[in-house]
């Protein structure tokens, strides 16, 4: 027989742990927008690409291109893992993806003509960490209150909203890169083959984020418009 009072107490220290870790996440996520001296921010990463690619569309598909070889990078993902990661219940190499994916949907928004700066965007690029497939069954649910779309267009802010999109981004990169694929987990600890493995991994989960937030995130207005 489960202890009634055991298993409050559990659930609470889940749902605590949750919050601490959803909280950590929206400073390293916020991070990974704004940038740092180490860490070149959207903005940045937006205008370089746009320099090379003078259509907003064009510029969009190489920051994509950019941000999938560099997902497929371990190396590059453990260093920003170590670079901006404190006290938080994720292993590092997804710390350092997250950074990475939050980077090019935020650098997609920017250039799409959104305020990166304005808290509904940055709830819409959180939101866009999930997926499409996520999105859509959380909508479903009621558990969120429209796309991402809707929530970067909506006329009053909800700073609540991005507290709970945060956690629910922590509990979704858990079980897309921490639970489901035990296969894939298992094939991940073999050396060679491991490390092939889950470059696969990451550059695939992170073309499909980048074409979910290229199609959810339409043009708004010119840049500097």
């Amino acid at each position: 027989m489960v202890d009634e009072q055991t298993g409050t107490s559990g659930e609470v220290s889940r749902n605590a742990a949750r919050v601490a870790a959803g909280s950590t996440l929206r400073r390293i996520l916020d991070l990974a927008i704004d940038g740092s001296t180490s860490l070149p921010g959207a903005k940045s990463v937006a205008a370089k690409h746009l320099q090379k690619h003078p259509r907003p569309d064009e510029a969009i598909d190489a920051v994509i291109t950019s941000h999938i070889a560099l997902a497929s990078t371990s190396g590059f993902l453990s260093n920003v893992g170590g670079l901006v990661v404190t006290a938080i219940s994720l292993p590092i190499n997804l710390v350092g993806l997250a950074v990475l994916q939050t980077r090019m949907v935020a650098a997609i928004a920017h250039l799409r003509g959104y305020d990166i700066e304005d808290t509904r965007v940055r709830t819409a690029i959180l939101m866009c960490l999930m997926g499409g497939e996520e999105v859509s069954r959380l909508v479903g649910k009621g558990k969120l209150p429209g796309t991402p779309l809707l929530v970067a267009t909506a006329p009053v802010a909800n700073p609540a909203l991005y507290e709970v999109v945060s956690e629910k981004v922590v509990t979704a990169l858990l079980t897309t890169h921490g639970g489901k694929s035990v296969g894939v987990l298992a094939t991940k600890r073999i050396p060679i083959i491991g490390g092939g493995i889950g470059a696969v991994f990451d550059g695939v989960a992170t073309r499909q984020i980048g074409a979910f937030a290229r199609g959810e995130l339409v043009q708004r207005r010119a840049i500097g418009g």
